[in-house]
């Protein structure tokens, strides 16, 4: 499964795409750990990245979780990581969205693009109603990238999660099926 836009597409991560994803995870890791949990030093080796992979596709064989890689259309290279995780079915319809695009890459609307993709197929194919997404509130860049995406600000959660050390609040987004049926106040996707 893949989907294609103007200068990246998503795929679904395979075992090996693993090497790639610890090589992006090492490369960002000063440009990241503001905005990421705390995470053990095993985590940052391959056996584990292998190991995130796999549980990674079982979680999307079981409906539980997408994991989507970033890719560029032009050389294939792996620039990031788009997820659509936590997803829960029956009257919900729900997913929570997270990612991270290498800080070589930021500015150039790779983001932007890979959340419309990842939005048109959880809220398509996946059979989505909502997708939300939590942000701290000075990350602004990420702000932005929802914004541009169709995503609404729904409010604010006070010391909503862990973040490299700290509980943090995080401004909450999110958009819904019904956003995307609106032509005139769908965002336009960049393919």
């Amino acid at each position: 499964m893949a989907m294609k836009g103007t200068a990246i597409y998503l795929r679904l991560l395979e075992g090996n795409d693993a090497a790639e994803l610890l090589a992006l995870r090492q490369k960002n890791f000063a440009f990241l750990q503001p905005f990421e949990p705390i995470r053990p030093e095993h985590y940052y080796t391959l056996e584990e990245q292998s190991i995130q992979v796999m549980n990674g596709r079982k979680a999307a064989e079981n409906d539980q979780a997408f994991p989507f890689g970033i890719f560029l259309n032009e050389t294939n290279q792996l620039i990031g990581r788009i997820e659509l995780s936590g997803v829960a079915r029956g009257p919900f319809q729900n997913a929570n969205l997270g990612y991270f695009l290498d800080q070589e890459h930021n500015g150039k609307g790779y983001a932007t693009e890979a959340v419309l993709l990842c939005v048109q197929y959880g809220l398509g194919e996946a059979g989505l109603h909502r997708i939300q997404a939590g942000v701290m509130p000075r990350n602004k860049p990420s702000i932005r990238v929802l914004e541009k995406a169709g995503f609404r600000h729904e409010g604010l959660a006070s010391r909503y999660l862990k973040i490299n050390g700290i509980w943090e609040d995080h401004a909450l987004f999110a958009i819904t099926a019904e956003d995307l049926a609106t032509p005139s106040e769908r965002p336009s996707a960049p393919y």
